[in-house]
């Protein structure tokens, strides 16, 4: 097939309208239930109170936004793809907002600006009369009448472009991270999933042994590792695809299928990283030197031990602990020795070249 046939077939996969609207008509439709944001997108609310002023303050001087991207359903109900932390500061301030995330984030106190000093204190609402903390009505009417452009996915289309959309609109710059990406649209998808992902990240064995700081935990970085470990060891890498785009293909596969057995596959995790923990604690993933386990978390490392325990874990489970511990810390330490892994696993080997030749030798190299 040709390039221009496959952009011909891509381009029917997706179907898309737009058009400008106020603020305050946006306000209308989600107070209708015709603007729906899932509420567990909400645990991804994260723009602090600085960054909400900035944004109303943009509103107040007729500074353009961003479009926003949803995706209209069989029922013609909206729900938003792009746009959270815009739409969901909007609501906030409005006092609109549902949910308990809600509740949990109470009013939006607008702070000074270097343009809007006197918006220091300043509410949607009075908080009590005569009080004057609130904005003026004509500032609150302007708010509303601001225009935004919405750009709709028409229920017409592929079923994943919607989170295909998604990823590709909130990667780089500034946005969210690749991680961060595949987190909302696993929620979009499958909360169930996401919430497991998230318990797999938080096990004691898998933290100590992937040295997890608390910093790490509470910004997800770890879930990043543990759809990893999944991915390897349930969907095939194609060779030479890029990593991100892996993961992404292997977020929306696990996510989305419903023969994949949750508590089977969780126990294979903590059986795994229990292995792990008991024979190399903290350096599990750390290069050995010839005398001692030093340095960084290695993701080599913890592609070819964590794959490999994993594939072979019902023969490791038949050793006696001491055995299995000592075995297990001997492949750590000889891991160096296996050339393929040393070819593939230096700076300067691209993460498809890395992949591409180490998942393959991590079942051998960790049977017993």
């Amino acid at each position: 097939m040709s390039l221009a046939s496959e952009v011909e077939r891509a381009r029917k996969n997706v179907v898309t309208d737009g058009y400008d609207m106020s603020l305050g008509e946006l306000i209308n439709l989600y107070r209708d239930g015709e603007l729906i944001i899932d509420p567990a997108f909400q645990r991804l609310f994260r723009w602090d109170d600085e960054r909400k002023t900035r944004f109303i303050e943009s509103l107040l001087l007729g500074i353009p936004i961003p479009s926003i991207f949803v995706f209209q359903n069989d029922d013609g109900v909206w729900e938003l793809i792009d746009g959270l932390q815009r739409v969901s500061t909007i609501l906030q301030l409005t006092g609109d907002l549902q949910g308990d995330r809600a509740k949990d984030l109470g009013p939006l106190k607008l702070g000074a600006t270097r343009f809007l000093p006197s918006l220091q204190g300043k509410l949607w609402a009075e908080t009590k009369r005569g009080s004057g903390d609130s904005l003026d009505k004509i500032l609150q009417i302007e708010i509303k009448r601001a225009r935004i452009r919405v750009e709709i996915l028409k229920s017409e289309s592929d079923s994943s472009a919607k989170y295909e959309l998604f990823q590709r609109l909130n990667t780089g710059g500034v946005r969210l991270s690749e991680q961060e990406v595949r987190n909302s649209i696993a929620i979009s998808i499958n909360p169930k999933f996401y919430d497991w992902l998230i318990e797999r990240s938080q096990n004691s064995s898998f933290v100590r042994s992937t040295r997890q700081t608390k910093k790490a935990l509470e910004s997800q970085t770890g879930v990043e590792l543990v759809l990893r470990f999944f991915a390897f060891t349930n969907i095939d890498y194609v060779r030479g695809l890029d990593v991100n785009e892996y993961l992404d293909d292997a977020l929306y596969k696990l996510a989305s299928d419903k023969k994949f057995d949750l508590k089977k596959q969780g126990e294979i995790f903590d059986q795994t990283f229990k292995i792990l923990d008991e024979a190399l604690g903290k350096s599990a993933f750390q290069r050995w030197d010839g005398s001692a386990f030093k340095g960084q978390f290695l993701m080599s490392n913890f592609e070819v031990l964590s794959t490999g325990v994993a594939k072979n874990l019902a023969a490791l489970k038949k050793m006696n602990s001491i055995k299995r511990n000592k075995f297990i810390v001997q492949k750590a330490k000889g891991i160096r020795d296996n050339q393929t892994f040393t070819k593939y696993s230096g700076a300067g080997i691209s993460g498809p070249q890395r992949l591409t030749n180490l998942l393959p030798i991590a079942k051998d190299f960790l049977k017993p």
